[in-house]
């Protein structure tokens, strides 16, 4: 242990070294857990895997009471309970898989300050019964996970949530802490109004996840593109990939295991039984791939996921942001991979078009959507774009997503860009781009005919370029909000507002070219983390003999493996090699506990690894 800071048994320093085996802060959290410890409300912004936990864990076991931590899920509660009694913390949580009998013992455990942490759902503080048994016990604070859910104009808006501002009047000197992964400015502004913390602090540390490499392909053949993407890059990892619908979820993880990977369905229209046995599994064994709607994820804290795949877009930036940001929650090399076509587009903009939200609700998600698509179609940093979404400035080239692994070309388009839309509004504005298309590139098929539209001055115009470009050109004017869809009728295009300047030569238009599909991995350039670096457990005897050691504890114990020690703990084993139990403890993610309960077994395997070396 290093030295140079001694702090007391009870300092908030000792007690992240002591139980939790890490040997100093990161980012805000040390300024976010003194706030904690004096009384002081917070708003704390930190991406996935940045140690939000640790922020109400430690000051929850410093002070007096109970710490009560509001999370949405279930699956959430447990696991971090099952990783907290692994690290030696007395936590426990109140939800419906408890028998009564169950949760009044967990009651009395905290009557009697047998416990320092407690998980609950947002709507257990709507029972009064529950309620008044808080208000009769020291509660060492509240931390509400999640925060985002608070916000209509979030991803994943919450009605339980809005309910949690009563706990300013109630429990008065009780410091409160919202936490989450993701948030615009106006989430943020609703995180302060409606959960009464006007004299919060903000801490925001920053959006970047700069061990994710991000991807995006123009959608082909879906299918093949993924199967490839896991095969070269992601073979024998454990992955999530979003599909829209819960069809295309069944049909697509039926295929993936054809193809002789371990792939499972989950979305809310299967078995309950079923749905809970899947997520089980991806938990708790390794190199297993779910394939989900958004069902599936916000729960889940397995570390060592190392591929977030989209086969559809998602419906935000927030929404793309918080499903990728459960990939590597360890900091390894990871990836976020997706594929969309002008039929995610009209998908969208469909379902949008039919929600029973009001119109100021639509115009807000339609110009969330807006964003993603640039954030699709950008030949910039894709990184950059992302962090200044929520606000947050980046200097130079991230090298690590595809636009600056490979460099995207764009054209001065202007003149197309006037042959499309004068196409569309020449033939009416009532027709889809594989009409305007053939109209463009001149072919005569019998509707075209029957409309008169090959005697158009504009019919084989754009006959020096494929379909496939005339199609990637419409796509962005989509994109770029020049066109939009009649979602009341068949779905044809028409010309917005915003084109009026492109058709009359005032404004010129500039298009990506779309890439290929790579032919062989990429090596990252800058701070990311290159396909070099990825670790590659199945390469490494003494990596495999680790995970297998591991495997055999978490089933012993029924909980999953990350529990008994993260992936970047077994790596940095099998690099410093530690030999006694001193040596072992100063092993990032070792403890009091795990280096009690686990020492000897790991050093015993280490040891007979050095024997045959």
């Amino acid at each position: 242990m290093n030295t140079a800071e001694q702090p007391d048994d009870q300092s908030s320093l000792a007690i992240l070294r002591r139980v939790f085996g890490y040997e100093s802060f990161r980012h805000q959290q040390r300024e976010i857990i003194e706030r904690t410890l004096s009384g002081g409300d917070s708003v704390v912004l930190m991406p996935t895997g940045g140690g939000k936990s640790l922020c109400y864990q430690i000051p929850a076991i410093i002070r007096p009471g109970v710490g009560v931590i509001i999370s949405p899920l279930i699956a959430l509660m447990q696991d971090q309970v099952d990783t907290l009694v692994e690290y030696g913390v007395r936590a426990a949580y109140i939800n419906s898989t408890l028998s009564f009998e169950e949760q009044a013992r967990v009651q009395a455990k905290i009557r009697a300050q047998e416990l320092d942490l407690l998980y609950i759902a947002p709507e257990r503080l709507a029972s009064e019964e529950f309620f008044a048994f808080l208000c009769s016990v020291n509660v060492a604070l509240f931390a509400i996970d999640e925060a985002h859910c608070v916000s209509q104009w979030g991803h994943d808006f919450r009605p339980d949530y809005l309910k949690l501002d009563c706990l300013k009047e109630h429990f008065s000197g009780v410091p409160r802490m919202a936490l989450t992964a993701t948030a615009d400015e106006p989430t943020r502004k609703d995180i302060f109004e409606r959960l009464n913390l006007q004299d919060a602090k903000l801490f925001s540390t920053g959006f970047d996840r700069p061990n994710i490499r991000y991807h995006v392909q123009v959608k082909s053949n879906a299918r093949q593109q993924l199967l490839s993407f896991i095969r070269e890059e992601h073979q024998g990892d454990a992955g999530i990939v979003y599909c829209m619908s819960r069809k295309k979820v069944e049909k697509m993880a039926e295929w993936l295991s054809k193809q002789g990977l371990r792939a499972l369905p989950y979305h809310a229209g299967l078995d309950p039984r079923m749905r809970e046995e899947h997520q089980r599994t991806f938990l708790q064994e390794e190199g297993v791939i779910v394939v989900a709607t958004i069902a599936f994820g916000m729960g889940i804290d397995k570390s060592n996921v190392r591929f977030v795949a989209h086969l559809d877009l998602p419906k935000s930036l927030e929404a793309y942001y918080q499903e990728t940001g459960r990939a590597g929650r360890d900091g390894l090399p990871s990836s976020a991979w997706m594929v969309y076509g002008l039929g995610d587009v009209v998908a969208l903009r469909q379902m949008l078009a039919s929600s029973g939200t009001d119109q100021e609700q639509k115009f807000i998600e339609h110009r969330k959507l807006g964003s993603l698509l640039g954030f699709c179609e950008t030949t910039d940093c894709r990184r950059h774009v992302l962090l200044r979404y929520f606000g947050e400035d980046a200097q130079g080239k991230c090298g690590n997503c595809d636009t600056c692994l490979t460099p995207v070309d764009s054209w001065d388009g202007s003149l197309e860009a006037q042959k499309a839309l004068s196409c569309i509004y020449r033939t009416g504005q009532r027709f889809g781009v594989t009409y305007l298309v053939d109209v463009l590139v001149g072919k005569e098929t019998e509707r075209i005919v029957q409309f008169g539209h090959n005697h158009l001055s504009l019919f084989g115009s754009g006959s020096d370029r494929s379909h496939a470009e005339w199609t990637s050109i419409f796509r962005q004017l989509i994109a770029f909000g020049y066109i939009t869809i009649d979602l009341a009728g068949y779905g044809g295009l028409q010309l917005a507002p915003e084109c009026k300047p492109i058709l009359q030569g005032e404004q010129q238009v500039h298009f990506r070219h779309d890439p290929h599909p790579r032919k062989s991995k990429q090596t990252a350039t800058s701070h990311g983390a290159s396909s070099k670096e990825k670790v590659n457990f199945e390469s490494s005897e003494l990596l495999k003999a680790l995970r297998a050691k591991r495997m055999f504890l978490a089933k012993k114990q029924g909980v999953p493996p990350y529990v008994i020690f993260h992936d970047k703990t077994l790596l940095q084993m099998s690099q410093e090699l530690p030999s006694t139990l001193e040596e072992f403890s100063q092993i990032s993610g070792v403890g009091e506990s795990k280096l009690a309960k686990y020492g000897d077994i790991f050093l015993e395997l280490l040891n007979e690894h050095r024997s045959k070396a």
